[in-house]
């Protein structure tokens, strides 16, 4: 399995939309390479952001 998707293979995967993926990426300061985002790092983001009182995206 891929470890390094698209911001579309990623919005799909993660039920959200294109655009939202590539703005939480620059939001968590996420790195976009070559069109790719590391799946993982992007997941590991995503639950610290959750579990920040205060801290929750709009």
């Amino acid at each position: 399995m891929a470890n390094h998707l698209t911001p579309t293979e990623l919005a799909d995967e993660f039920d959200m939309k294109r655009q939202e993926v590539i703005a939480r990426c620059v939001q968590m300061g996420i790195p976009i390479l070559h069109g790719r985002i590391d799946k993982t790092l992007f997941m590991a983001s995503l639950r610290q952001l959750d579990k920040e009182p205060g801290k929750r995206a709009a």
